[in-house]
């Protein structure tokens, strides 16, 4: 096993920087201290308690599929937490993270909570559009009851469309975030983080777009921008990047690399396997394929 190296990270403050043949040994944990060769003047002041306390990064993994039993203590030896569908994953059927939830806890995996959303062709009208949002809050805060999560917990609206979106779509985001929070649960948002062009020197980022219009007090995001820059790409980087780097300074979760690679967004990206996907560094046999994701928490759907 090698030694951690140690760099700086562009911030403006000292970093400690984790391979991930150290990240694997500490359980994906990873500690943002400041250093002495940091610049105070370039960050806001802090105090004593805040300087002295470290800031730790933890690294997760998603996929559709659940990856088996056999896989949890291998995956365990990188990641903290893990996606963990309420519902069939987009394009599927059945969902196979069903009635897991304890062997994960018992590996000591923390959980990013899903539940497919509707595309935009499903919510063309308002009334479609908001009957939807609330039957699909009211079957993801049932599901969550059924595995066992608490009230209280996040549950992440996957919605994977981007640039931005039509007005039906954000009344659906609208009434589901309502419904949801009424039922006891705290609504999330998985969603772009690339900035789309839209011609004449606009740009829009879909998750500023949904924040504009949610109008919802609190909603958790998760983000995926899997181009290089800002990812660090799969198994190439030696750090972890916090959320807000992902170009979206409020995001909870940043969804750094996707599988399996994508050729116009994540082109500039190293890491990747010879068959476009990514795997994790203690999965030498390249048998699951997965996302990752970096998060201030340990447990990003838990109850605040």
């Amino acid at each position: 096993m090698t030694a951690a190296a140690l760099s700086l990270f562009s911030l403006g403050i000292g970093l400690e920087v984790l391979s991930y043949e150290r990240l694997a040994s500490e359980g994906g944990r990873y500690s943002e201290r400041r250093d002495a060769l940091s610049r105070p003047s370039a960050l806001p002041a802090k105090t004593k308690t805040s300087d002295s306390a470290p800031r730790q990064i933890f690294l997760g993994f998603d996929r559709n599929e659940y990856p088996g039993d056999a896989a949890l203590p291998l995956l365990r030896k990188v990641f903290v937490f893990t996606s963990y569908w309420l519902s069939a994953p987009p394009g599927g059927k059945t969902n196979s993270w069903a009635g897991k939830r304890d062997l994960l806890k018992e590996q000591g995996f923390g959980f990013l909570l899903l539940f497919d959303g509707r595309t935009s062709a499903r919510v063309r009208t308002p009334d479609a559009a908001e009957k939807a949002g609330l039957e699909d809050a009211r079957a993801a805060a049932a599901a969550a009851r059924r595995e066992g999560f608490p009230e209280g917990s996040a549950i992440f609206l996957d919605e994977e469309e981007g640039g931005r979106f039509t007005p039906p779509q954000h009344l659906y985001l609208h009434a589901w975030a309502g419904e949801l929070e009424r039922a006891g649960f705290r609504p999330g948002i998985y969603c772009s983080g690339i900035a789309v062009d839209e011609g004449g020197g606009s740009h829009i980022v879909t998750a500023d777009d949904i924040r504009a219009h949610i109008g919802a007090a609190e909603v958790v995001y998760w983000v995926y921008n899997d181009a290089c820059p800002p990812s660090p790409g799969c198994g190439a980087a030696h750090n972890l990047p916090l959320p807000s780097q992902s170009g979206v300074p409020y995001a909870a979760v940043w969804q750094f690399v996707r599988s399996p690679r994508e050729k116009k967004v994540a082109r500039h990206c190293r890491g990747y396997a010879s068959d476009g996907n990514c795997y994790a560094p203690s999965d030498k046999n390249h048998e699951w394929f997965l996302d990752m994701d970096v998060a201030t928490s340990p447990d990003p759907s838990a109850p605040r």
